[in-house]
């Protein structure tokens, strides 16, 4: 059995560029996007920092890299709770995300048109068996 890891914690973190650095998927990013992830209402964690997590998503150089920190310059900063984040990056449930956004629970400033379009994207074999690598992972 692998090891689990609480989701966006520094462990998950390593444990899922492991798996995506692995992966066919990370050759299909069909948009290019750059987006700051802010997190709220996270679990009581060492790796949080006053109940938030700060990252960052990033395709482009054609890859899909997820990390800590922000970008200085991105397309997009969306705002999102903990457990809507998790159904969207680990359950890959995105009618949890696209009723969040109606329901005001996620915030974006910047191009949403960047945010739609990975939204409407279908995802490859690759891209659903690594999903299923990274949902084994978690906690």
């Amino acid at each position: 059995m692998a090891d689990t890891y609480v989701f966006l914690t520094d462990g998950w973190i390593d444990a899922a560029r492991v798996l995506r650095e692995g992966s066919d998927a990370s050759a299909a990013v069909p948009h290019t996007v750059k987006m700051n992830l802010i997190i709220v209402e996270t679990p009581e964690h060492d790796d949080f920092v006053d109940g938030a997590f700060n990252g960052h998503m990033d395709t482009s150089d054609g890859e899909m890299k997820m990390d800590k920190g922000h970008l200085e310059s991105p397309d997009l900063t969306v705002t999102v709770d903990y457990e809507t984040a998790r159904a969207i990056f680990v359950e890959q449930n995105p009618q949890a995300g696209m009723q969040a956004f109606m329901s005001g629970k996620i915030k974006v400033e910047g191009d949403i048109t960047k945010l739609m379009a990975m939204q409407g994207a279908s995802p490859d074999p690759a891209a659903i068996e690594l999903a299923g690598k990274i949902k084994d992972i978690t906690a």
